[in-house]
C-alpha cells in the first residue's frame, strides 16, 4: 500500500471534493481518496506508487489544479 498527499488548488465546497475524488478513484488501484476542503490536502491511498502525472491529469480533469510541492 501506498499513501500520498497533494495540495489541490480551487476546491470550494463538497461538490468539488467529490469531483476531485470521483477522477482519482478512477485511476487503476486507489483504494481511497480523502479530502480536506479547509486545507486542499488530498491524500490518496493505493496498491502501488502513483505518478504525479497522472493524479495531476486526474485533478485537472475535475476542473482543479494539483500544486506544487
Amino acid at each position: 500500500m501506498a499513501e500520498m498527499t497533494y495540495a489541490v488548488s480551487g476546491m470550494t465546497c463538497g461538490h468539488c471534493a467529490a469531483s476531485v475524488t470521483e477522477e482519482i478513484s478512477k485511476i487503476t488501484g486507489v483504494s481511497d481518496v480523502a479530502v480536506d476542503l479547509p486545507t486542499g490536502a488530498v491524500t490518496v491511498t493505493s496498491d502501488a506508487a502513483l505518478s504525479e502525472v497522472t493524479v495531476r491529469e486526474a485533478v485537472e480533469e475535475a476542473g482543479y489544479e494539483l500544486a506544487s510541492h
